[in-house]
């Protein structure tokens, strides 16, 4: 056998081992265990919105991290993030005297602030959504409950046909944790994430179970004051 010959069957096993260990990197990575750990909280959203089958979820988790995972999250202008923060601070002294207005304006806040951040426009809701659960998993329930309420008709609550003020409260809580995310130093977030999937892998996914939405973020009170309506 000439020594060109075996040059390249040796050149081929390289390559071959090469994709091999890509391949289980890639398992390793869009895996259950690796999604559980990416996604926590939104791994058992999507679980359920696949009426339970698990296969299907992580299809879809999967499809996410391959369109969204090479994103890269611009900082935010000292005077961008001055500008977003006085806007969050008046949504949540307004919604006292008028909550769906607050809602709303949560909203388009979360909409506009993302897209200042580097994902998608805002007039492609999903795809945003889909792009920020890739980034910001623990907390991007928050921006589809406060989306969902915003956009749906103003009733007397859960039993009355439409979100009532305390539903509305709840999702200006819960959407203000994604608004923290996204205004943090992208350093400070990195961290973060890294701390969470690791307490994920070295607990088995019970600090997933734990952090619905809520992880590490207080509940702002009105001032002691009951919003109007409640």
């Amino acid at each position: 056998m000439s020594t060109s010959v075996i040059v390249l069957i040796v050149i081929a096993a390289v390559v071959v081992l090469g994709a091999a260990v890509l391949a289980l990197r890639a398992r390793g990575a869009h895996g259950s265990r690796g999604l559980k750990r990416r996604f926590g909280p939104e791994y058992e959203r999507a679980v359920a919105r696949h009426d339970g089958d698990a296969k299907a979820a992580e299809r879809e988790l999967t499809q996410r991290v391959e369109r969204h995972g090479g994103l890269r999250e611009r900082p935010l202008e000292p005077v961008e993030l001055e500008r977003f923060e006085a806007r969050w601070t008046a949504a949540q002294e307004h919604f006292v005297d008028s909550p769906k207005q607050a809602v709303d304006e949560a909203d388009r806040l979360l909409s506009e602030l993302a897209q200042a951040r580097g994902f998608p426009d805002g007039a492609q809701y999903e795809e945003q959504l889909s792009a920020l659960s890739v980034h910001h998993a623990d907390h991007v329930h928050g921006y589809r409950h406060v989306h969902r309420v915003a956009h749906a008709h103003v009733g007397g609550g859960r039993e009355g046909g439409g979100p009532g003020t305390e539903e509305m409260r709840e999702a200006l809580i819960e959407a203000r944790a994604l608004f923290e995310d996204l205004t943090a130093p992208v350093e400070r977030h990195r961290g973060a994430v890294r701390e969470r999937h690791a307490s994920r892998r070295d607990t088995g996914g019970r600090a997933a179970a734990r952090s619905d939405g809520h992880s590490g973020h207080l509940p702002w009170s009105f001032t002691g004051r009951h919003a109007k309506g409640s």
